[in-house]
């Protein structure tokens, strides 16, 4: 049921998507003045924190203390199609809003930075380091290049891989089939470490598993078991090897239609919801850990040798990253030292 549910959604989406094309940014007018309509894109299952928040803080907020000016509208799942479409639905201003991946990295290549292998120690130093001043260097030129506004970073989670082959030794990645999200620095990481990468768009991986198209995937717990791909994986191995951030963003010139005091109310529910999702996501991690368990999956925790064999194996990641992107180094530099 759920695979029939995800090619349903899938099929939807991009017909949903088009329809929007033709109303633009939110907006309209009722006995009161002028109203707005925030619609809010994301590719993450309904249960996933990120939702939870959106529903639980985001929303309530934005439409309690605008007194109902703005109307807020969720659109998980992949609804409003796949992450490049929907970034671009923002950077045109037909959907006003989205949870974005670093797939922004695309137009603002200094963004990828943040999912460099083996970048961010724990949560506390993520959090602590993408909203330093280094984290806002990170957005700098974003609103001139996409116009779109970055309003507050959120936490896909430290990334593991989940496999239909045993992983118990760092040699076994050799040769794997993993699916990687289509961004070169992932493609490059799963060369570093032996495997053959398959970039497959999210909405295509429970499938691809399914089928056996791939051996494994590698994501956060969260989307692990949020996404349902437990239900066609037998093992899980805690590599923990990159970060994966996520972003809100706003359309810049929807943004800048809104009053300032609308303005200051979204600032302040997207901070809000944000940290949040910062909280539900960390204590979530354990739980879905025992879950994936009770569930028939094998979960590995790399003895130190793996561990060390894993680390090296990432160096060249980061001196391919830098080389291609000239200017990076010393921003990833001062995201590392941030304690």
């Amino acid at each position: 049921m759920k695979r029939v549910s995800r090619i349903i959604v899938g099929l939807l989406g991009i017909l949903l998507l088009s329809s929007l094309l033709l109303t633009g940014c939110g907006g309209g007018e009722n006995a009161e003045g002028k109203t707005y309509t925030i619609k809010i894109a994301n590719y993450f299952a309904t249960d996933h924190p990120q939702n939870i928040a959106l529903r639980e803080k985001f929303k309530p907020i934005v439409e309690k203390e605008s007194g109902g000016k703005i109307k807020v509208e969720i659109y998980d799942n992949s609804k409003l199609g796949a992450e490049d479409q929907f970034i671009d639905g923002v950077k045109n201003g037909n959907v006003e809003m989205a949870v974005a991946g670093m797939l922004l990295a695309k137009d603002l290549p200094k963004l990828g930075i943040t999912e460099l292998p083996g970048l961010f120690r724990d949560y506390d130093h993520a959090y602590k380091a993408l909203n330093s001043e280094a984290g806002q260097e990170l957005t700098e030129g974003m609103i001139e290049k996409m116009g779109v506004r970055r309003l507050a970073w959120t936490a896909n989670g430290f990334r593991v891989v989940s496999s239909n082959i045993p992983i118990e030794k760092f040699e076994d990645f050799k040769g794997m089939r993993l699916r990687v999200p289509n961004a070169p620095r992932f493609i490059e990481f799963a060369k570093a470490i032996g495997a053959n990468p398959s970039p497959t768009p999210i909405s295509e991986v429970f499938t691809a598993l399914e089928q056996n198209v791939v051996d494994g995937q590698e994501n956060p717990y969260a989307t692990l078991r949020a996404s349902g791909f437990y239900e066609v994986q037998k093992y899980v191995v805690d590599t923990r090897h990159i970060f994966s951030p996520n972003l809100y963003i706003i359309n810049e010139k929807f943004y800048q239609s809104l009053d300032p005091e609308l303005q200051e109310i979204i600032q302040k529910a997207a901070k809000e919801a944000a940290d949040y999702e910062w909280q539900l996501l960390q204590e979530q991690e354990s739980k879905d850990i025992e879950f994936l368990k009770k569930n028939g999956l094998k979960v590995v925790f790399p003895d130190d040798t793996f561990k060390k064999q894993l680390l090296d194996s990432l160096k060249p990641v980061h001196e391919w990253f830098y080389k291609t992107y000239p200017g990076t180094e010393e921003l990833a530099k001062k995201l590392m030292d941030i304690k």
